[in-house]
Parts: C-alpha cells; structure tokens; sequence
C-alpha cells in the first residue's frame, strides 16, 4: 500500500473519528465567539410572586428581611442584601435574586438557569472536567493535525493541483491576517 493510499485511509478513519468533537468544538466556538452578545452557558429566568403590601420605609433590619423570606416561603437564610433605596431590597439567596418592592409587595425572582445544550457543549469545549477529558481533547487536536497533513497528500496527481495549492496557500494566509491586524 501506498503512501498515498495510507494518506486517503487515515484521512478517512480519523475524519470519522472527529466528528462529534468537531461539531461540539464547533458549535461551542461560535457560541463563545459571541458571549458579547449573549449568555451561552446561562440565561435569566423571572418569577413573579405577591405578598402583603407593607408600610415600612427605611432601612431594613436582619429580623424584617427573614419575615419577607418567610412570606415567600423561603428558608430564613439568605447571601447578601442590598437596598437601593427605602421601598426596594435585593436579597441574595442561593443561585438567585430575589426583588421585593414594599408598597406594592411585588416581588420578582431571577435566576441563572444553565442552557442544557449550550452550557454541556462549552463545558466540554472549555476543558472544565479537566483529567481524563484533557487527554481525548489532546487526542483530538492530534487527529486534526493529522487531517490537515494527510489531506495535502490527497492532492490528485496532475489535476486541480494549482487550484489545491492556492486554497492550501489561502489556509496557511487567514491567521495570519487577524495577527498582523490585531496582534
């Protein structure tokens, strides 16, 4: 068998290989390449709940803000407070924000809920399970550099050789553009 026959095989079989990682590392790229414009690991989800209106104006203290959780419902324990002014506290209980609004008793809950897709996908993509998952992501990045090496040997002999070398050329030319614009 030859070279080029060895070449066309790997290529094949690694490609085969790649694929999942290829499109988890894909997807997640894009996604992250965007985090300027959206969350892809979490999104806000808001609740809306009533209780009594109250009176009270000022600053609240530890004994009033456990009778607003137990309004709720919610276990007398909380992170942080934070009043922006007399009628509105912020309390932070675990993993949410919970927004009271005295004179009106609104209350609002938000909350980080993880994105299951998007947030399984960039966990992987960003090697947040570290062990073993650093070994098949270095595996990976292996089996591309091998994808990119055996796909120069699957050149066809005589034809489009021109045209394959200037897309090669193309391939090795785009980073270097953004580096000698933005590095």
């Amino acid at each position: 068998m030859g070279l080029r026959r060895v070449s066309h095989a790997l290529h094949r079989d690694i490609g085969y290989l790649c694929v999942g990682l290829t499109l988890i590392y894909a997807l997640s790229g894009i996604a992250v390449n965007h985090a300027a414009d959206w969350n892809p690991n979490y999104k806000v989800v808001r609740d809306r709940a009533q209780i009594a209106p109250s009176a009270f104006r000022g600053v609240l203290d530890e004994a009033r803000v456990l009778e607003l959780l137990r309004a709720l419902g919610e276990p007398p324990t909380y992170q942080n407070l934070f009043q922006p002014d007399p009628e509105n506290l912020w309390v932070f209980v675990e993993g949410r924000v919970i927004q009271f609004h005295l004179p009106s008793g609104a209350v609002e809950y938000e909350r980080a809920a993880p994105r299951v897709f998007w947030h399984a996908v960039n966990f992987l993509h960003l090697n947040h399970p570290k062990k073993a998952w650093t070994w098949i992501a270095d595996l990976y990045a292996v089996g591309l550099i091998l994808l990119a090496l055996t796909g120069l040997l699957l050149l066809p002999r005589g034809r489009m050789r021109r045209r394959c070398l200037l897309l090669t050329l193309a391939g090795l030319l785009l980073p270097l553009l953004p580096l000698l614009i933005y590095y």
